[in-house]
């Protein structure tokens, strides 16, 4: 329902900003002239916890309470799927979701007020997580973004956000926390699993989807349509010693060639909406202070001109965290001055803004900026004209045959299949008894920033339905005593208890024809450490407490053992790779994960996915990425220097023949393109994926370049005896670098292009490039 405001004085005749025909710019520019200083510090601050302000004994939304603790509006709310805010938790440590129904209510409930309430009738901007799925009960629950980027399917990420956005529009939300395209470069950081890997291009491209996925390619929105934050510029995916919020120890050259660009594609290829600075600092800057960053070259140099909106606490950060400013009134002056728009997720540091401008510390016109961004928002999400939502449609989206679809067919997809010495696809002709052992293999593990999804299927719910068999079960190890990613403490299982699981996993499986050992992290060994007392990083790459020791259990019983890792971080495995006879590493792997990789163990489906990381032998490797410089990687004393598995490694139960690469021109000018073409053939038995990959290596340059630069993919599906030729383009932005002016140029001279099924195993050819 659109409700039309009626204003007292010479305003009753409908004021220009409540003409939905009138430019949005307008619009903005005649409500931001009507406000006072009071309502404009407003709309740049948010309610999470503080939502307990506005509530009622039965936490409905209470007008009343709302109006004393708010008197001039309301600018945005956190999360109104959760009953209250962090601190309001129910048994199992995490929040008190509302139902659907719920939600409406209290969003439909705030809006009325806000339209009809408060003097200017400014609508409220709700904003949710949804970095796989909307985080929330009885939401679509797909495979964390580390998964779907071992999709290297770009078109699939596009329609898993569409999925997202309808279901948190259907419940009135118009803005997302999501996607994460910081580039993942240590994995003993805890939020590898929210990350699409360590590549710039990939993440780049991976980001462009899922933001066209989420917002569509036009404004405003349309109503199953939600803005997306891009998050979190910048440096934060390699922090000092793997442990979140560290600082990020980066020149601009490496600013600029590895972290920069995921986010600069997504800035300039889309229209999008808002934009999440980093906790970490860069060269002693915090980046919510880092006007060169947020200002000139998010806004200078590519343009963007959505709203920035702080990570959750971040302001109040550089105060008690970084120790950069005296106070709150500080800290909102130089956050806002750094191009800041809006304090998430509550009003800390930014009511002190209204003070900060009367007392000339401020200047307005500098706050009014931030308003504008902010309610720009608002406008172009349609708030203005209708910012109810249908409680029949937020109930109608839910559980979907055909998103449950999407979420089977992306947990396929993610799937990678590591290592096969042909155990693999289980025959279940020949097995009679299969032993399906491990901690991860009874409980459909999430990843997270999950939701609680009302179908969810396990390894061993799979299992079951497709294996027409006996299959015998044991927990084998427990990881951890809880799997609940938001409680604070983490208790590892009793080892002694451990041990006897063991002794019961062995007795269980010894009889079996194979076994299926399901082994990886909980929610809690692998997650963001948001806090001191709740940590989620390590200092080890290794599984979590006596995984190894079943494996080991499982292997010397000399039966064919494949390993299925369920987790959020790429671990240490030469042991478990060596005694496996086949490994699959899923991830996280969605709702429909166990359904997806029984299809995959019994050969129903080809497991075609490849990995968005390098996986490390062991910690004393990192950091370990592939395109690293060519001083890097000379090798140690009585260890191996070559990563475990390379980045974009990943196998089929099919052969795939690459050609070598073709060129359209062997000579090309400085600011011309080359067309790369190859054939690649199925040569197997079964029809499966591809992902061919397109490297380049500048052979010789004015300042070091990487040994070699991801440009270009394509996920295929070949039958038996099948070929296709793929072309890929690459242009002057392709061949370009940094200079030691710090400038981007093509520099001439002989550029390797290289093709394959990996980083590692690449055909060549050569490109000359002329001034």
């Amino acid at each position: 329902m659109a409700i039309l405001i009626a204003c007292s004085g010479d305003e009753s005749s409908a004021p220009l900003y409540r003409n939905a025909g009138a430019p949005v710019d307008a619009r903005v520019e005649d409500l931001l002239a009507r406000m006072t200083l009071e309502e404009k510090v407003a709309q740049v601050t948010t309610l999470w916890q503080d939502k307990a302000h506005i509530v009622d004994a039965d936490l409905n939304f209470d007008p009343v309470k709302a109006r004393d603790a708010y008197p001039h509006g309301i600018g945005q709310i956190a999360r109104p799927s959760d009953r209250s805010g962090a601190a309001d938790t129910g048994d199992d440590g995490g929040p008190r979701w509302r139902s659907p129904r719920n939600t409406v209510a209290f969003v439909n409930a705030v809006q009325e007020y806000a339209l009809n309430e408060t003097r200017l009738g400014i609508p409220v901007l709700f904003h949710a997580e949804a970095l796989h799925g909307y985080a929330t009960r009885d939401a679509t629950s797909f495979p964390q973004a580390i998964a779907l980027a071992s999709s290297w399917d770009t078109e699939l990420v596009q329609r898993v956000n569409e999925v997202i956005a309808r279901e948190v529009r259907a419940r009135g939300v118009p803005l997302v926390l999501s996607p994460v395209v910081d580039i993942a470069r240590d994995p003993r950081w805890g939020r590898i699993e929210e990350t699409f890997g360590e590549d710039p291009y990939l993440v780049g491209e991976m980001g462009v989807a899922a933001v066209r996925g989420l917002q569509g390619d036009s404004l405003p929105l349309a109503d199953d349509r939600v803005f997306a934050t891009l998050k979190h510029m910048t440096g934060h995916g390699q922090p000092e010693s793997g442990i979140n919020v560290g600082t990020a120890p980066f020149g601009e050259r490496t600013l600029r060639e590895y972290f920069f660009p995921p986010f600069e594609q997504v800035v300039r290829r889309t229209r999008l909406g808002a934009l999440m600075a980093s906790y970490n600092e860069i060269d002693g800057v915090p980046s919510h202070v880092n006007k060169w960053m947020l200002d000139d070259v998010l806004r200078g140099e590519w343009g963007f001109e959505g709203a920035v909106v702080s990570d959750y606490e971040a302001i109040e950060q550089l105060v008690n965290l970084h120790q950069l400013l005296p106070d709150m009134e500080s800290a909102a002056i130089a956050a806002l001055d750094a191009g800041v728009d809006s304090e998430l997720p509550d009003g800390r540091a930014y009511p002190t803004l209204a003070d900060a401008v009367r007392g000339g510390r401020v200047p307005e016109a500098q706050l009014d900026e931030a308003v504008r961004r902010m309610l720009r928002l608002k406008f172009n999400a349609g708030l203005f004209e209708n910012p109810y939502a249908d409680a029949d449609r937020a109930e109608a989206v839910i559980d979907d045959p055909d998103t449950r679809q999407l979420a089977l067919e992306s947990a396929r997809k993610s799937l990678v299949l590591l290592k096969n010495d042909g155990a693999l696809p289980l025959d279940d002709t020949a097995i009679k008894t299969l032993a399906v052992i491990g901690p991860n293999a009874a409980v459909a593990r999430l990843g997270g920033y999950s939701g609680l999804p009302r179908h969810r299927v396990s390894l061993l719910d799979g299992i079951k339905a497709r294996f027409p068999g006996e299959v015998r079960h044991a927990e084998g190890v427990r990881i951890t005593e809880s799997g609940d990613w938001w409680t604070s403490e983490v208790q590892l299982a009793d080892r002694g208890e451990n041990l006897q699981r063991i002794r019961e996993a062995v007795e269980t499986a010894r009889s079996a024809d194979a076994i299926v050992l399901a082994l990886g992290d909980t929610e809690q060994t692998s997650r963001e450490a948001w806090a001191n007392n709740h940590l989620g990083d390590r200092s080890s790459l290794r599984l979590v407490g006596e995984q190894e020791e079943l494996a080991q259990a499982m292997f010397e019983l000399g039966k064919p053992v494949i390993v299925v890792l369920i987790n959020g971080r790429p671990p240490a495995l030469e042991k478990i790779t060596a005694g496996a006879n086949g490994l699959i590493e899923a991830w996280y792997p969605g709702q429909e994960g166990g359904t997806a990789l029984a299809e995959a163990l019994f050969g129903d489906t080809n497991p075609g996915g490849k990995l968005p990381l390098t996986f490390a032998r062991n910690v004393g490797q990192l950091p370990l990425y592939y395109n690293h410089k060519p001083s890097a990687r000379r090798g140690y004393l009585f260890d191996d220097k070559s990563p475990l598995f390379p980045f974009g490694f990943g196998l089929s139960y099919t052969d795939f023949d690459i050609g070598a690469p073709q060129l359209s021109a062997v000579e090309i000018k400085a600011d011309g393109s080359v067309k790369v073409s190859v054939v690649v053939q199925n040569t197997g038995e079964r029809a499966g994926d591809e992902v061919v990959q397109l490297y380049i290596r500048d052979k010789v340059s004015s300042v070091t370049r990487p040994v070699k630069e991801l440009r270009g993919f394509r996920r295929v599906s070949l039958q038996p005896g099948e070929r296709q030729k793929i072309e890929f383009t690459l242009d002057s932005q392709a061949l370009s670098l940094w200079n030691s002016a710090m400038q981007r140029v093509v520099e001439p001279g002989e550029f390797e292009i290289m093709v394959g099924p990996n980083s590692a195993d690449l055909k060549t050819v050569t490109l000359k490039v002329e001034s």
